[in-house]
């Protein structure tokens, strides 16, 4: 019989502990494997803006899965059928885009519970399930599952503490490119405007209790991240690092 995966970096949210990340839009499961063991605490694999969907996702969660690193895949949406399939085929750390309020932060965190507590459908012989081999599964899965909710707009940033309150939430993650369209600054996610109202949520979420989260390519603005309260950050991408790369 098989044990329940621990999530490690469940844990280090937890304490708080800073977890360094890279996101990912690849679908090589070659390269994921490489970068696997690259030294980050966590991979961000990306089903929103990429070609990555369920299918393509397995292999790399299986290319990752030998290494000390933590894969997170955000979904398209808020969609309770399209995250049941990604915990199903081994995901254990899942990045809800586009949560405005706390209704539907109550949505997803219904959609990583099992009943009674949530609507998340139960099967069997599934690779999170270790293929039937982990004794008890369905009644201690939500223990390891973390739950990641991203915000990124005006009227999300507005109701941030509410968000927060709600139980089953792990971490809030700033979303700086949409949020700086929200403000009227689209494409430009280090404006002045926009950097303030990012450090402002990150102190405002830690100040709620929960670890707050961002991606940014701006090494100046990570820092100035960090030291607001990010715990989760990512500052490559790993386009953006094969592109710098090849072009350097």
């Amino acid at each position: 019989m098989a044990d329940l995966p621990k999530n490690t970096f469940k844990a280090a949210l937890k304490t708080f502990t800073l977890q360094r990340g890279l996101w990912c839009t690849m679908r090589d499961q070659l390269a994921a494997e490489m970068m696997a063991d690259c030294g980050f605490d966590w991979m961000m694999f990306d089903t929103e803006h990429s070609p990555l969907d369920s299918i393509t996702l397995l292999p790399l969660l299986q290319a990752v899965a030998p290494y000390p690193v933590t894969p997170i895949v955000r979904p398209t949406c808020l969609d309770a059928a399209e995250i049941k399939k990604l915990l199903d085929i081994g995901a254990q750390t899942i990045l809800v885009p586009y949560i405005q309020s706390p209704e539907e932060a109550q949505q997803a965190v219904d959609a990583v519970t099992y009943p009674p507590a949530g609507i998340r459908g139960v099967a069997g012989l599934t690779r999170a399930t270790r293929f039937a081999t982990i004794p008890g599964y369905h009644k201690k899965a939500r223990e390891e599952i973390c739950l990641l909710l991203q915000v990124e707009t005006r009227a999300a940033m507005d109701r941030i503490e509410e968000i927060a309150a709600v139980p089953g939430v792990d971490g809030i993650f700033i979303g700086p490119a949409d949020l700086a369209a929200s403000l009227g600054y689209p494409g430009e996610p280090t404006h002045p405007d926009v950097i303030k109202a990012v450090l402002d949520s990150i102190r405002r979420i830690r100040a709620a209790g929960l670890p707050p989260g961002i991606l940014t390519l701006s090494p100046d603005v990570r820092e100035q991240a960090i030291e607001a309260g990010a715990v989760f950050v990512a500052g490559h991408l790993d386009l953006a690092a094969l592109r710098k790369g090849l072009t350097a």
